[in-house]
């Protein structure tokens, strides 16, 4: 006698929240201007200043830009105040910091803005492994918006998840 094979993860209320889902798409650019100090190490205002005014800033259009420095040069925050105001209309966003930390900012942003009513009192599964650079910085912002309004937090996949979080009981 055969029975019939039934999908209880499918039929469950739990809701699956995959962070890859929320990838925006644009091109990721790390900006390093150790090229515009002097020998790599000193900003002079006057030449910084001209490289910034002569720089092809319409490259980075639509494209996410981390701004650094890759030598050990001290540089004053008005110079990369100076860059982002070319780059302002033209970037979807800029920060100082390496690309893990710009994905980090882009996910800051996404999980900020995200809508988390809908998993209230539902049991969720966070989901684990993705193909796009979702940085784990991200997998703990999520979580602590969903603390307050799920039921329970899983992280992983139905049918290997991690319990992580359970609201206590009404007493």
């Amino acid at each position: 006698m055969k029975e019939e094979i039934i999908n209880r993860v499918a039929n469950s209320k739990l809701e699956v929240l995959d962070l890859e889902d929320y990838y925006p798409q644009g091109k990721r650019q790390l900006l390093d201007i150790k090229d515009w100090l002097f020998e790599g190490f000193v900003l002079r205002e006057k030449d910084f200043r001209e490289y910034v005014k002569q720089h092809s800033w319409s490259q980075y259009q639509d494209q996410y830009i981390a701004l650094t420095c890759s030598t050990d040069a001290i540089i004053p925050a008005w110079a990369y105040m100076l860059i982002v105001l070319e780059l302002e209309s033209i970037s979807k966003k800029t920060i100082i910091g390496d690309l893990e930390l710009l994905e980090t900012a882009i996910y800051q942003d996404i999980i900020n803005q995200l809508d988390v009513s809908h998993f209230k009192n539902k049991p969720v599964i966070i989901k684990g492994c993705s193909n796009k650079p979702v940085p784990k910085n991200a997998y703990l912002m999520i979580t602590e918006k969903l603390k307050p309004v799920a039921k329970s937090i899983m992280y992983g996949e139905a049918c290997s998840s991690v319990p992580l979080f359970k609201q206590p009981k009404n007493l």
